[in-house]
């Protein structure tokens, strides 16, 4: 009886664990959606996050046909019918750079998604099972954290037979996950031993429901901040591969319309906006990203919220 009675309380207690948890986590999606409504940064980076989507979803509605096709007097400056002006090659500026928002985004989704996943798979994983999983995952993780990223990103895309989109994201999913999968051990390392956690083993639940239903949950912020890192390093680093002709330069793409301003030497026969719209695009849209990362990380990591309150209050005083 006294057996029965220690079981049940156990059972009991645990049920509770998991209510608890279960309403803590609906409570901190609220919060999260009003924390990104109420932060400045993360509204500026989604409105510009937005303007380019809109682009990615309707170029053809705007500039219907090829983009790429040598159509129109070369070097022509910027009338009516050309806003920006044409190329050394007869190519719409404007329509090669409202195309090229589309693989933009592109890469940095894709690249990212899948980076992010890698980083969740391995370092969460790491962190719960412990042990000799731990130490081989560490490892892992480390030895990629070491090496240096551009020329592994060079050496990749320099000896890779088809410099097609799908081999660029590859290359970047490859040397964009480790840090992500170190930020998510440290925090997954400091949830392991939480009462909700332990509840769910006496309930008897399987390690992955563990991971997933009941560990993921609880970073959803930094997961998002480490997917919105792992996009913009994958923005800027394709854009620097395509820059110097390690992509598909037949492609429209931003990346690659430097590539091509920069062997007509664009900026020195003065075809500036061939050679600086471009190169814009990339940080304006890599601005929207690292505006949302920096925001996601304010949201996620509780120290840096007392501190902004206290600037907020002493300025305000």
């Amino acid at each position: 009886m006294a057996t029965i009675g220690v079981s049940t309380g156990v059972d009991e207690a645990s049920a509770a664990a998991s209510d608890r948890q279960t309403g803590n986590r609906r409570r901190s999606g609220g919060n999260l959606l009003r924390a990104i409504r109420s932060n400045r940064k993360a509204m500026a980076g989604s409105i510009i996050l937005l303007v380019f989507v809109i682009l990615a979803i309707i170029p053809q509605w705007l500039y219907p046909g090829d983009p790429g096709a040598e159509i129109y007097p070369r070097l022509a400056g910027p009338s009516s019918q050309h806003l920006l002006g044409t190329t050394a090659y007869g190519q719409d500026i404007l329509a090669e750079v409202i195309w090229g928002a589309r693989p933009a985004l592109l890469i940095a989704i894709v690249a990212g998604l899948f980076a992010t996943l890698l980083s969740v798979l391995i370092g969460v994983t790491a962190a719960y099972l412990g042990g000799i999983a731990d130490d081989v995952l560490n490892l892992f993780t480390d030895v990629f954290l070491v090496i240096p990223t551009l020329p592994l990103v060079i050496v990749i895309a320099a000896y890779a037979n088809n410099h097609s989109l799908s081999v660029l994201i590859i290359v970047l999913v490859i040397t964009g996950w480790s840090y992500g999968a170190r930020q998510l051990r440290s925090q997954a390392l400091s949830l392991r031993n939480r009462d909700f956690l332990q509840a769910a083993k006496v309930r008897g639940e399987r390690r992955s429901y563990i991971i997933v239903f009941e560990l993921l949950p609880t970073m959803t912020s930094l997961i998002v901040a480490n997917f919105l890192g792992a996009a913009l390093y994958s923005i800027l680093t394709a854009a620097g591969l395509e820059f110097l002709g390690l992509g598909n330069t037949s492609s429209v793409d931003w990346g690659t319309m430097l590539y091509w301003a920069q062997n007509n030497e664009a900026l020195q026969t003065g075809q500036y906006l061939w050679a600086t719209i471009p190169g814009l695009c990339i940080a304006v849209l890599g601005t929207a990203f690292a505006l949302l990362n920096n925001a996601f990380d304010e949201i996620s990591n509780p120290a840096l919220r007392p501190v902004r309150r206290i600037r907020v209050a002493r300025s305000t005083s």
